[in-house]
């Protein structure tokens, strides 16, 4: 039941804040932001390597996690590693899904002045980058609370949500909407993990 209403809250909660954001986005001031980031080459190899980073970082870390886990016979490492990729699995889902439903183009289909550094022709609302940034990020802060291991995941989530707007592929309010579903798939596998991993309990 607990699980339930955590599921319920959570997507009603994210599938507001991405509807507000959607239906706001058209704004002038989302667009100017984006030209204010976007360059007329955006070819810059830091920026595309950051965005590139996304998916190898963010899903390998929790094989990694996965994997050592099995070889040392760790089974909390195991089991956080599976949770972490419960969070990715969640957020990829749930970013398709979204991006079916809302259907908005690319912000260089709408905007000539807008460039990006390669053609895409899948959906822009929200970023798959970014929901999978932090989707990882979030899971891993919510296991392992040590700065020094949720500084770093979040300063690399926020430089792969500016390198998207940097190469033109995104407008603002996909990068919070890829952030909000990214966070928020990782509190559902969360709570789903401490359902499933939880031990049982012996009577005396």
């Amino acid at each position: 039941m607990k699980v339930t209403k955590a599921l319920k809250s959570i997507l009603v909660f994210a599938g507001c804040f991405c509807f507000l954001l959607q239906t706001s986005a058209q704004g002038q001031w989302e667009v100017d932001m984006l030209r204010s980031i976007n360059p007329q080459d955006p070819s810059s190899s830091t920026w595309r390597g950051i965005s590139a980073s996304a998916k190898p970082v963010g899903v390998g870390i929790p094989l990694g996690m996965v994997a050592i886990g099995l070889i040392n016979k760790n089974l909390k490492l195991k089991e956080n590693g599976i949770e972490a990729l419960g969070s990715v699995a969640i957020a990829s889902l749930s970013t398709q899904i979204m991006k079916a439903a809302f259907n908005r183009p690319r912000p260089y289909k709408t905007y000539t002045d807008i460039y990006p550094d390669n053609a895409d022709n899948s959906k822009a609302f929200p970023s798959g980058h970014v929901s999978l940034a932090f989707a990882t990020a979030t899971s891993l802060s919510l296991q392992y609370k040590k700065w020094y291991i949720v500084a770093p995941l979040y300063a690399w989530s926020t430089a792969i949500s500016y390198s998207r707007m940097y190469l033109g592929q995104h407008y603002p309010s996909d990068i919070l909407a890829g952030a909000v579903v990214g966070a928020g798939s990782a509190y559902l596998s969360h709570v789903l993990a401490k359902k499933i991993f939880a031990k049982p309990k012996h009577n005396r």
